[in-house]
C-alpha cells in the first residue's frame, strides 16, 4: 500500500486543491444562514434552502468526493490514472459551476441557473471520463472497483439531472419538478455519496481505524441490492404518484450502513479511537437518526435533510478528508526530500489533538443548524450560520496548519544543507 500511494498518486496538489475548497463552501454556506435567516429552513423549495443545500452538496461533499477519489484510486485501490492538465480544470469548471447554481439561486438569474446546467455535468463527465474507465481495465479487488464505478455512474446520473432540472429553473426545459428533484436528491445521496462511502470505506477503515472488515458476501448483496431497489424505486417515484417506494429505499440502505459502520468499529481498540472513528461513528449515528426522520416530511419537511446533509454527511467525509491532507503533506516531504532524511509522521503534521477539535466544532455546528430546522426562529439559523463558519474556518485552519508544517520543514531542511 505505501509502494502504491508513493509511485502511483497524482501530484499532490490535484487532490489538495478539492480538499481544501470544501471549507470555503462550508463558510459560505454559514453566510448564507446568517443573510436569510430562517427563511432558509422553512420549505425546501425556497431558492435560498436550494441554494443552501446545493453549497453543501456540491460545494462540500462535491470537492470532498472528486479529491478523494483522485487520490484514493492510484494511491489505495492501484488503478492509475492520467489526469494532466485536465485536473485543474475540472478543479475550475466545478466550483464555478457550484458558485454558478448558488448564486443562481439566491439571485434568481435564469441565466446563472442555465450556465450552471451546463457546466456541472461536464465537471462530473471529465471526472467520469477519467476514472471510469481506468477502474474498468485494472486488475483485482473486483468489489472496490466495481462499487466506485456504480458509484460514478449514479454521480454522473445525477449530474445530468441537476442540469436539466437548474435549466428548468432557468426556463429553458419544462420538467414535473417534484418527482424529478426526489430522484436527483435520492440518486445523489445513495446513489453518489452513500454507496462511495461505503466502497471505499470497506478498504480504509481497517486500515485507519484498526476496524474489521466486511465479508464480500455481504457487501456484494448490499451492493446489488442498492443498484436495483433504487433504479426500481426511483423509476416508481417518475412514473407514479408516492413517495414511499423511494423513501423506504433512502432509509433501508441508509440505516444498513451506518449500523454496519458501527458493527465493524466494535473492533477497534481503545488506543485508536481517534478523530476518524469518532468522526465516523457520529456520523454514522446522526444518518440513523435521518432515516428514521423520513416519514415525518409532513411534519418536518427539511429534517432529514438537515440531519443527513448538515451533520452526518458532512462528519463522514470531512474525517476521512483530515486524514488524506495529513498524508498528502507526508508524501510531499517523501518526494521533496532526499533519502537518509527522517521525515515527520502524519501525526506531528496534523496533531490528533486539531482534528479532533475540528469535528467537535463541526458536530455543534450542524446540531444547530437541525435546532434551526426544527424551531425555525430568525435568531436562531443566524447563530447556527455563525457557528457553521466558524467551524468550517476551522477545518481551513487545520489543514493550513499542515501545509505550514510542512513548509517549516523543508525550509529548515534547505537551511541545514546550505
Amino acid at each position: 500500500m505505501a509502494r502504491l500511494a508513493l509511485d502511483q498518486a497524482p501530484v499532490v496538489s490535484l487532490p489538495r486543491r478539492f480538499l481544501c475548497s470544501m471549507p470555503i463552501w462550508g463558510v459560505l454556506a454559514g453566510l448564507l444562514l446568517v443573510i436569510d435567516g430562517d427563511s432558509l429552513v422553512r420549505s425546501r423549495w425556497h431558492p435560498g434552502t436550494l441554494a443552501l443545500v446545493h453549497t453543501f452538496t456540491l460545494g462540500v461533499l462535491g470537492n470532498a468526493m472528486f479529491g478523494s477519489l483522485l487520490q484514493f484510486l492510484p494511491a489505495a485501490a492501484g488503478v492509475p490514472l492520467r489526469v494532466g492538465r485536465l485536473g485543474a480544470w475540472m478543479h475550475i469548471a466545478l466550483n464555478t459551476g457550484v458558485l454558478l447554481l448558488v448564486a443562481g439561486f439566491h439571485f434568481g438569474s435564469a441565466v446563472l441557473l442555465s450556465l450552471a446546467g451546463l457546466l456541472l455535468p461536464l465537471a462530473f463527465l471529465a471526472l467520469v471520463g477519467m476514472t471510469l474507465p481506468a477502474v474498468c481495465r485494472a486488475a483485482g479487488q473486483r468489489l472496490l472497483r466495481a462499487g466506485i464505478g456504480g458509484s460514478l455512474v449514479f454521480g454522473l446520473i445525477t449530474a445530468v439531472l441537476g442540469g436539466a432540472l437548474a435549466l428548468c429553473s432557468g426556463g429553458r426545459l419544462a420538467l414535473v419538478m417534484p418527482p424529478w428533484v426526489d430522484v436527483h436528491a435520492s440518486l445523489g445521496v445513495l446513489g453518489w455519496v452513500i454507496l462511495l462511502l461505503a466502497s471505499v470505506g470497506r478498504v480504509v477503515m481497517p486500515m485507519f481505524q484498526g476496524t474489521g472488515m466486511s465479508s464480500v458476501k455481504w457487501h456484494g448483496v448490499w451492493f446489488a441490492s442498492l443498484v436495483v431497489l433504487l433504479t426500481l424505486a426511483s423509476a416508481w417515484r417518475l412514473v407514479g404518484d408516492g413517495e414511499a417506494g423511494l423513501q423506504a429505499t433512502l432509509a433501508c440502505f441508509g440505516v444498513s450502513f451506518a449500523l454496519t459502520v458501527v458493527w465493524l468499529q466494535k473492533r477497534t481498540a481503545a488506543a485508536r479511537r481517534g478523530p476518524l472513528w469518532w468522526s465516523w461513528r457520529a456520523g454514522a449515528l446522526v444518518l440513523v437518526a435521518s432515516a428514521v426522520a423520513l416519514p415525518w416530511q409532513i411534519r418536518e419537511p427539511l429534517l432529514a435533510a438537515a440531519l443527513a446533509l448538515g451533520v452526518a454527511l458532512p462528519l463522514l467525509v470531512v474525517g476521512m478528508a483530515l486524514e488524506i491532507v495529513a498524508f498528502l503533506g507526508w508524501i510531499e516531504l517523501h518526494r521533496r526530500v532526499g533519502r537518509g532524511v527522517q521525515l515527520p509522521g502524519v501525526q506531528r503534521l496534523m496533531p490528533a489533538r486539531e482534528r479532533g477539535a475540528a469535528v467537535m466544532a463541526l458536530g455543534s455546528a450542524g446540531a444547530a443548524v437541525v435546532l434551526a430546522t426544527v424551531h425555525p426562529d430568525a435568531w436562531l439559523a443566524r447563530a447556527a450560520g455563525l457557528l457553521q463558519c466558524m467551524a468550517w474556518g476551522g477545518v481551513a485552519a487545520v489543514f493550513h496548519g499542515t501545509r505550514r508544517r510542512v513548509q517549516r520543514f523543508l525550509r529548515d531542511q534547505w537551511k541545514s544543507e546550505r
